[in-house]
């Protein structure tokens, strides 16, 4: 009879991802392990750790898209080997972006759409600070010319979201922020004139403010702008903040005028990831003509034996959300996008409808001529047991994250829930929220609350 050894399989080889090694001892969390481990495993692991992020569905705060059809995995996927910043190796990826800021411009109603400049970039915040610096710029060109000091400059905005702090802090810049106040949560003609001097580099509207999801109104700005012009001899351009509203508007608010039809809005950033329905990772600007964007802040690189002007804060970067971005302008078109939009904004309209029937509460915003949502305050004097974070807590038990927040200086004392509809969001799943926030409320009544949750002490929401 013949004898046989047998090499019983070492403990890293056993076939189950929860048995092997790396499922027997503590994750990695400061070193990077010694030996290698089973990929299938390690995928595994990961996986479950990521379930402890919750549904996206149901993440109602978030103005980032979270719902991608097939064809785009399947592009971002194809798409992991090229880098955007690289102009000369990956020439198709650059032709692509360029389509989508011709595409965009003439979205917006550029004089030359198909000659302007513009780009694309990690998000829209990255593109908020491209049009500032192109502010600044032509501001300090302007004043040296004129043989004026370059500086003291501003620049004036609404309730602004923290990237144009930071673009005024890394930039040097004041920001003269307009503050909120009890009955104007918005930027407004004569609070922007209050502010402006020689020194103001430019006006920044926001198209979808992020706190309570309103339009400023850009044409009123522009037109007090105009006056100002025409009285002073001051010229001060606006950049529009489109994050969310640039995606919007052009398909289900046609009515307002905000964009290059003013020929005051030099520039307009946007967010390709919120409404523009694409991947996490891509933001664009475009400029009203070539002469808006200063040649100083211009970059050119060799592309397909020219040159290619290049303007951005980032360098190597993924062309995967780019490409996706191409796809959704050729797969919906503007029929595809103002049907989704505009779903969007039905839900939202519902929500606020449904929201004011409990009693409660007095709505802030009704889901109507802004980002599709739904903002609302507890009404005064009404005492139901909880308060805003209180309820908002309550409903990430059943998996719902949705925002409450202190607004900022002079309005402090509000505090709101809000919640954000994008696409993937469905009359259904509004309904099963609703019924869900019902059920809290009735979950409070029998148990009020002893000590009340604050904003330090939730964590749903951080602007």
């Amino acid at each position: 009879m013949a004898l046989h050894s047998v090499n019983k399989p070492k403990k890293d080889q056993f076939p189950d991802a929860y048995s092997g090694r790396i499922s027997l001892q503590d994750g990695s969390v400061y070193k990077i392990p010694e030996v290698s481990n089973d990929p299938k495993s390690v995928k595994d692991l990961i996986l479950d750790e990521l379930l402890l992020d919750g549904n996206a569905k149901q993440n109602l705060s978030t103005f980032c898209q979270t719902s991608l059809d097939d064809q785009i995995h399947e592009i971002m996927d194809k798409s992991l080997d090229k880098n955007m910043i690289d102009k000369d190796e990956y020439p198709q990826t650059a032709e692509i972006e360029n389509r989508c800021v011709n595409m965009l411009a003439d979205l917006w109603h550029a004089p030359e759409s198909e000659s302007t400049i513009g780009c694309s970039t990690t998000g829209s915040s990255e593109a908020a600070m491209l049009g500032g610096l192109a502010l600044k710029w032509k501001w300090r060109e302007k004043r040296q010319k004129e043989g004026k000091p370059t500086d003291k400059p501003n620049i004036i905005t609404g309730p602004v979201q923290i990237c144009w702090h930071k673009f005024a802090r890394y930039f040097d810049v004041e920001i003269r922020e307009i503050p909120m106040e009890h009955g104007r949560l918005l930027m407004s003609p004569e609070e922007v004139l209050k502010r402006v001097d020689e020194n103001t580099i430019g006006v920044v509207p926001t198209l979808g403010v992020t706190f309570t999801l309103q339009y400023e109104n850009v044409k009123a700005v522009s037109d007090a702008l105009d006056k100002l012009q025409k009285d002073t001899g001051l010229d001060i351009p606006i950049h529009v903040d489109g994050a969310s509203g640039g995606f919007l508007a052009p398909f289900i608010h046609q009515d307002v005028v905000w964009d290059f039809k003013l020929p005051r809005v030099k520039s307009i950033n946007t967010s390709g990831h919120k409404f523009g329905l694409s991947p996490l990772g891509v933001g664009w600007i475009v400029w009203r003509t070539k002469e808006d964007l200063p040649e100083d802040l211009v970059f050119n690189v060799n592309y397909l034996g020219g040159n290619m002007p290049t303007f951005a804060l980032n360098f190597s970067r993924p062309g995967g959300q780019i490409i996706s971005q191409y796809y959704n302008f050729l797969r919906l078109g503007r029929e595809g996008y103002t049907a989704i939009q505009q779903a969007c904004s039905d839900h939202g309209q519902y929500i606020a409808q449904e929201i004011a029937k409990i009693g409660l509460f007095d709505i802030l915003y009704d889901g109507k001529g802004g980002v599709p949502g739904a903002a609302w305050v507890l009404k005064e004097g009404v005492n139901p047991g909880f308060n805003l974070f209180d309820l908002s807590d309550r409903m990430r038990m059943r998996g719902w994250n949705i925002a409450s927040y202190s607004l900022p200086s002079n309005c402090e004392d509000m505090v709101i829930q809000r919640v954000l509809v994008r696409h993937g969001f469905s009359h259904d799943m509004a309904t099963l929220m609703l019924e869900d926030l019902k059920r809290c409320i009735e979950f409070f009544k029998k148990h009020p609350v002893a000590s009340s949750s604050d904003a330090d002490d939730s964590a749903t929401f951080q602007h």
